[in-house]
């Protein structure tokens, strides 16, 4: 059996080196290719011990909430280094109206779905619409910041790919007190008070974005800003530095009651920050973008192998469409109202609205929940979320690069007012 996981791990290190250049410019997508592969394979009649629900990811919730979180930190880190846009209220202004309209929004309508149409108690509804809140850093390449050393064009001057990576960047911690509230009310304890909410819910944000920014600045200044080329990071040229911005932030966030998720991207612009065009930043980009290659190969074939091998036995047609309605209607419609008036600009908001990838952040935060509190309608929360990943995974993985490339190359991803992004673009729409 080892021998045969071994050759599996080589396999797919192999697609992952090789399928993002065979997909180029077509209109698919390397996560989408390992998702039908994973589903034909889990179709296949295996010998034992595979078969029968082996893949099934609610029999391995800690195996595949740790999978997942490895797979996120490394994705926030990078995220953040391609955040090429200067912090601000208005420069950030799409980013903070998704975060702060959308996605609360949404977790509302979807919850009310679940209650509605699924028979979902309204706590198991709420931690629905929580788990499928968090758009996804690592399958969003083709619509975010490509990495670091791209021109301003595809960064800070690009609305579309600068909202949807800070979006990215920051929902995947924004999303747990969301969760942590819908398994308090499913009747895991405490009973939520104000008291509750503020120091648990809270509170944790806040320190995540001050550990963020203090390791942040340390971080960026031992690649940078010391004196000595013995100590100087920089100097070194080494990607696995990008594994300490990973893991330190959160690691010290989650030591003092914060949020790791929001320290780790916190921490990552803040680096970003501290020497912008510095070439070290695509040095750290590109060992981490190898890495998330490799989660998603293992991420997307697994949940296809999952969907192929039982994962759907109870599948209802109502739970394929709350997982259509969620990436079809609710996602675009909410988002594009929360733009309204925005930087973005008419095509701007369009794109942004509708590439809310959902992935690899649904995984871990239904493995996280279900691994502390059994709810019940569980099998239905596997079956709407797997669902929806692999929706959004066909459609945007289809759609995203044709269409971002066509809206970029008719000018519509420039901000519409003046210099929102430290830059001023032409106006649009």
């Amino acid at each position: 059996m080892l021998t045969v996981l071994f050759g599996v791990a080589g396999l797919l290190a192999l697609a992952a080196a090789v399928l993002p250049k065979l997909v180029a410019d077509r209109p698919f997508s390397t996560p989408l290719v390992m998702l039908i592969a994973g589903i034909g394979l889990g179709l296949l009649p295996l010998p034992a011990p595979y078969g029968d629900g082996w893949a099934d990811p609610a029999a391995h919730l800690t195996g595949v909430e740790s999978f997942a979180q490895l797979g996120i930190l490394v994705s926030l880190a990078g995220a953040g280094l391609s955040v090429d846009r200067p912090f601000g209220v208005r420069r950030w202004a799409s980013a903070w109206r998704l975060l702060g309209i959308t996605m609360p929004a949404m977790i509302a309508v979807v919850a009310l779905l679940g209650w509605w149409w699924l028979a979902l108690t309204p706590a198991v509804a709420m931690l629905l619409g929580s788990v499928l809140a968090p758009t996804d850093p690592v399958l969003a390449g083709d619509v975010g910041v490509p990495s670091p050393d791209v021109g301003a064009h595809l960064a800070r001057h690009n609305e579309i790919r600068s909202t949807l990576t800070i979006e990215a960047g920051l929902n995947d911690g924004l999303t747990m007190p969301f969760v942590l509230l819908a398994l308090a009310l499913a009747g895991q304890p405490p009973e939520p008070d104000a008291g509750w909410i503020l120091v648990d819910l809270v509170l944790p944000v806040g320190i995540g974005v001050l550990v963020g920014l203090g390791a942040g600045k340390l971080l960026g200044w031992a690649m940078f800003g010391t004196a000595s080329s013995r100590f100087r990071l920089a100097d070194y040229a080494d990607g696995l530095v990008l594994l300490a911005l990973a893991f330190l932030p959160y690691a010290v966030a989650e030591l003092v009651h914060g949020n790791g998720f929001v320290a780790v991207f916190v921490a990552a612009v803040a680096v970003r920050a501290e020497e912008r065009s510095h070439e070290y930043h695509e040095v750290l980009h590109a060992f981490g973008r190898q890495l998330e290659r490799l989660f998603v190969a293992l991420a997307l074939l697994g949940l296809g192998v999952a969907l192929g091998d039982g994962l759907l036995h109870g599948f209802s047609p109502v739970e394929l469409l709350v997982a259509g309605v969620v990436v079809l209607v609710v996602r675009p419609v909410l988002g594009w109202l929360a733009l309204l008036g925005s930087p973005a600009g008419r095509h701007a908001s369009g794109a942004i609205a509708f590439f809310g990838v959902r992935g690899i952040g649904t995984i871990f935060y239904l493995a996280y929940a279900l691994d502390r509190f059994p709810v019940p309608g569980q099998d239905v929360l596997w079956r709407v979320g797997a669902l929806t990943i692999a929706l959004s995974v066909l459609v945007h993985g289809i759609l995203a690069g044709p269409t971002i490339r066509r809206i970029e190359a008719a000018g519509g991803h420039l901000p519409t007012i003046g210099d929102p992004g430290g830059l001023t673009g032409p106006r649009n729409g």
